[in-house]
């Protein structure tokens, strides 16, 4: 089997493992449902008092609420991703069975999470979206290149996640208990990628500093481009730029991490 139909094999098994879970699943769209509904009417009252905030309407304002329900999944922003299945594997010392398989740690793990990532998108993210597109008048753009453009952005968003996680999952070869690194990371997360507030509305260099940071490629990133506030070159290139960077830094940290397991293990 050549790498190509390996990788592809693992990200199907991914999006089949996922599937399995039903009951999880229809848990989780029930509860994005009833978040995004306590969030639609908070943030329907901000906008009473303050139309046109950080440049969107209320109608743009609620579509970016029921996109945050359907990405929280989608981009594991708030954890259920990879990770803590990788972190206990480092704990537990079944890495060094993974290490010795025909096939790169980063790109298993890279097509394990994308299988899951593209389920989530599907059988957790639309459900609540719809619901939200059927009950309150959404911004949906008429043009389908708008569409697409918005799901390149949303592709480039699961390598950016991908990313951040794939190094937080990889501070346990040194802390042995990573927890403390993934809670920060949740937490640096829904602050971060806008899944509180839309980043457009932080104010001064604070609003300046979050959409510079990788987690604006989160949520901010494909939502400007459907709301019709991004140009998606600038927009790709950046997500792409921090893709690239979180990437090879997850690869540095890899091989040091693989020689760490060497000689630990003589």
């Amino acid at each position: 089997m050549g790498a190509g139909r390996l990788y592809a094999a693992v990200a199907a098994g991914g999006f089949r493992r996922y599937a399995t879970y039903r009951a999880a699943t229809a848990a989780g769209v029930f509860t994005n449902t009833v978040f995004g509904l306590i969030l639609v009417y908070t943030y329907r009252a901000l906008w009473d008092e303050k139309p046109h905030l950080g440049g969107y309407d209320q109608a743009q304002a609620m579509t970016y609420v029921w996109l945050g329900q359907a990405f929280l999944s989608t981009l594991a922003i708030g954890g259920g991703g990879f990770e803590d299945e990788l972190m206990e594997r480092i704990r537990t010392g079944d890495v060094a069975i993974d290490l010795y398989r025909p096939a790169d740690l980063q790109l298993w793990w890279l097509a394990a999470d994308l299988g899951r990532a593209f389920f989530q998108f599907l059988g957790r993210g639309l459900i609540p979206f719809v619901f939200g597109a059927l009950c309150f008048p959404l911004y949906l753009p008429a043009d389908a290149g708008t569409w697409v453009a918005f799901l390149v952005a949303v592709a480039l968003a699961m390598l950016v996640g991908f990313g951040i996680r794939y190094l937080v999952a990889l501070s346990a070869f040194w802390l042995l208990d990573g927890t403390g690194v993934m809670q920060m990371a949740w937490l640096a997360g829904f602050f971060c990628s806008g899944m509180l507030l839309p980043l457009n509305v932080f104010p001064g260099t604070l609003g300046e500093v979050v959409r510079v940071l990788p987690w604006s490629s989160l949520l901010q990133a494909p939502a400007d481009i459907l709301l019709g506030h991004g140009d998606p070159l600038p927009t790709y290139l950046r997500q792409a730029a921090w893709a690239a960077a979180l990437l090879g830094a997850g690869r540095l940290v890899q091989s040091a991490a693989t020689r760490r397991v060497v000689v630990q293990g003589g």
